[in-house]
């Protein structure tokens, strides 16, 4: 893909390092000097040291014939700017940084795909390792349901039964659905069925209704991962 990325600080870096290391056309728009000149050290893509609310930037960049335009400023103002600037060069592609929740109908309404703060992200991420430590990783979806990573210990209620059998006597509650199972040995994950047995040391893809409540964890053997 022909990318343009706009901000070089702590979101846009790793993104370049991303896009770059995939294959992809990596065009960056920065306005400060001196992030211009250290992502222009450090990768191999063109390097535009601009204001990228100005049309003539994303001109030189090659607006008109990118795949995607990522927007990662610590400003939403200017995020929005570059979005519709985009959108008026038809680039099917365009994702945008939101730092503000009060902003995000903003975004929605002229169209763009959106990632929330992601300071409040990494922070939800460290809560949850700490008071979820039986969680690997985790996908809220809406305001309840999860899909999450876990690993089937010993002894786990679920261990050793089929997904039926979990179902049937109630181990397993309504509205979770176990979807994946990486197994030691098993290569690609096994996607599982209704006689599908649970091992311990499985790590399963789990998705609940609910959430990962401290009383679901407890059904992979998890019994003292408990929210504080």
């Amino acid at each position: 893909m022909y990318i343009i990325i706009v901000g070089a600080g702590d979101i846009g870096i790793p993104l370049i390092d991303i896009a770059t290391q995939s294959g992809n056309e990596v065009v960056v728009i920065e306005n400060d000097p001196k992030r211009a000149d250290h992502a222009a050290g450090e990768y191999d893509c063109l390097i535009l040291n601009d204001d990228a609310t100005a049309h003539e930037a994303l001109i030189d960049a090659g607006i008109g014939k990118a795949d995607a335009l990522i927007s990662t400023t610590d400003r939403d103002a200017t995020n929005i700017m570059v979005c519709l600037l985009a959108q008026e060069h038809d680039v099917p592609a365009i994702v945008s940084v939101v730092h503000d929740p009060e902003h995000m109908n903003v975004f929605r309404q002229i169209g763009v795909n959106t990632m929330e703060n992601p300071q409040e992200l990494i922070a939800e991420y460290l809560y949850r390792s700490v008071a979820r430590p039986a969680i690997v990783d985790y996908m809220r979806i809406g305001e309840q349901a999860e899909v999450f990573e876990i690993t089937v210990s010993e002894n786990a209620p679920i261990a050793g039964k089929t997904i039926f059998e979990a179902a049937d006597e109630g181990v397993l509650p309504d509205d979770v659905l176990i979807v994946a199972i990486e197994r030691e040995g098993q290569d690609p994950p096994l996607t599982p069925q209704g006689d599908t047995k649970i091992h311990t040391g499985d790590l399963l893809t789990v998705y609940s209704g609910f959430g990962a409540t401290p009383e679901l964890t407890d059904v992979f053997g998890h019994q003292k991962d408990q929210t504080k």
